[in-house]
């Protein structure tokens, strides 16, 4: 059975407390439920370690997530893009300047290393800096993590830590309950390894970001 360790901003020693477990949590290859600016996301620790290999093979299992479908990572700080990514190009590095923290996704070159469940034998890994706040303080504690939404295949994503208990509290270590999820729009995914292309439009544009590419001299594919 999970354990719900309650997130508020408000009650700065009962969160350093929850947020403390949330890190021992993850770094003994734990599962989490924690909550995004979107909804709950199903967390493990990200590395090439084998009990971090273990724990993102779980979040896969726990999902169902099918085969050849790569798992998108949650950083705290731009720093932490270095030990995930093979190569940084010019047009990540313009994106990141200008939308992060924020909704942008941006797809790279993946690191020798990571685990064939976190890049689904693509090659490359999705990266997001979010700005919620909930959600940086959890990735300060943990490092990289996980960011597949909390709920089985083909079931609704969760929008609150009762809905992550109804569905999945068997499965889950701990489930951080910060209250119901703002339920923003997913965030925009961008993909830099080749041609600039636009996976997904989410609150950031294709126009927005065509405008930041188009002063460097790159170009969005259409």
């Amino acid at each position: 059975m999970a354990r719900v360790l309650t997130l508020t901003m408000t009650d700065p020693s009962a969160m350093k407390l929850a947020l403390e477990e949330a890190g021992r949590i993850a770094q003994a290859g734990g599962v989490l439920a924690v909550p995004t600016e979107s909804f709950y996301a199903l967390s493990a620790s990200v590395g090439r370690a084998a009990w971090q290999t273990e724990a993102i093979d779980r979040v896969c299992r726990i999902k169902g997530r099918a085969d050849g479908k790569p798992l998108l990572v949650l950083i705290a700080d731009a720093s932490q893009v270095s030990s995930l990514v093979a190569a940084v190009p010019r047009a990540a590095t313009l994106l990141m300047r200008r939308f992060w923290p924020g909704p942008l996704t941006i797809v790279l070159p993946a690191a020798a290393g990571l685990p064939d469940a976190l890049t689904a034998g693509t090659g490359t890994v999705g990266v997001r800096l979010s700005a919620y706040p909930l959600l940086q303080a959890v990735l300060q504690r943990t490092g990289p993590l996980t960011g597949t939404s909390a709920n089985r295949s083909g079931e609704p994503p969760a929008r609150t830590a009762e809905e992550v208990r109804e569905s999945l509290e068997n499965d889950v270590e701990a489930i951080l309950d910060g209250g119901a999820t703002p339920a923003a729009q997913p965030s925009t995914v961008i993909d830099v390894t080749g041609p600039i292309r636009l996976l997904r439009e989410g609150p950031i544009t294709a126009a927005q970001i065509a405008s930041v590419l188009a002063e460097a001299g790159l170009a969005l594919e259409r």
